[in-house]
């Protein structure tokens, strides 16, 4: 079975790698933040894993770079809400630092990609 294009990209695999992460994070979240700030956290780390896979798929590379651009947005979005979640007392700074360096990670390798495509 040969593989979609964008299961290739390191830059997904991270992303997907990122989206397991986010979900063990939020699961120590309590349950009145549910349907708040781990659906929020969740949503933009599977975000960036989505844009990244519909935007190499079929696409010219215009198209590719703002669904790459979708993808970093996203990334910070993460950030922004590991920002919250450590001032809520969501998470300490071990979890915090290594989440961050996770998503990080993502944001970069994913910046990496769109520069190479322009």
């Amino acid at each position: 079975m040969e593989g979609m294009k964008f299961e290739k990209l390191i830059a997904w695999q991270k992303a997907l790698d990122l989206t397991l992460t986010i979900h063990e994070v939020k699961q120590t979240f309590p349950s009145d933040e549910k349907f708040a700030l781990a659906s929020q956290i969740q949503r933009a780390a599977d975000s960036i894993a989505l844009n990244i896979a519909e935007g190499s798929t079929g696409q010219t590379n215009k198209q590719f770079l703002t669904f790459l651009g979708y993808s970093i947005r996203s990334g910070i979005e993460v950030i922004a809400c590991l920002h919250i979640a450590k001032r809520r007392g969501l998470i300490d700074d071990v979890v915090f630092e290594r989440t961050y360096v996770s998503a990080q990670e993502v944001i970069k390798i994913t910046q990496g990609l769109k520069n190479s495509l322009k």
